[in-house]
This record gives structure tokens, sequence and C-alpha cells, in this order.
């Protein structure tokens, strides 16, 4: 991991509350099961939570926070798999 110091103010905007959305991956079956949060809540929290959820389960998951620009809504993945989870299956 490679990290460097910055000036805070070189961006142009911050938000306090993001919309998050897990997928979860049941590999095994080929399936998923996406959710969209309907509530405030930290990230840490739901990071325990869709672990806890997924583990449960025998699953894996993806973490993502919902932005929007120009050409519409898209995720931005914050923690769990990454790229195709079917891809080795």
């Amino acid at each position: 991991m490679h990290i460097r110091l910055i000036d805070p103010r070189d961006t142009a905007w911050e938000q306090d509350h993001a919309t998050f959305r897990v997928h979860f991956w049941d590999v095994p079956a080929k399936s998923s099961y996406e959710y969209e949060v309907l509530e405030e809540v930290d990230a840490d929290v739901l990071l325990t939570w869709a672990e806890e959820y997924a583990t449960e389960r025998g699953w894996t998951y993806t973490l993502y926070a919902v932005v929007t620009d120009a050409s519409g809504p898209g995720l931005i993945r914050l923690a769990g798999v990454s790229g195709d989870p079917f891809g080795n299956a």
C-alpha cells in the first residue's frame, strides 16, 4: 500500500452520508442477491453485518457506495469481492 500526505482543500465537496449497496455472491449456485441500505448507517457497522450475513450462508459479498455522475448512477467498490465473483466457479 502506498500513501501520501494531501491537502484536504483539493476537493470541491463532501457528503456526510452515503447510499450503500451490498451484493452477496452464492458462488456454488452461481446466483447473487443485491440489497440497498435504506437508512443512514456507518460503514463499519454495515461491514460487520455484511460479513456476518455472508458467513452464515457460506457466501461472499461486495460493498458499494452509490454515486451519480453525468451518465447516471454507478457503484464504487468499498470492500469485498473485486471483479467477477463467478470467474473461477
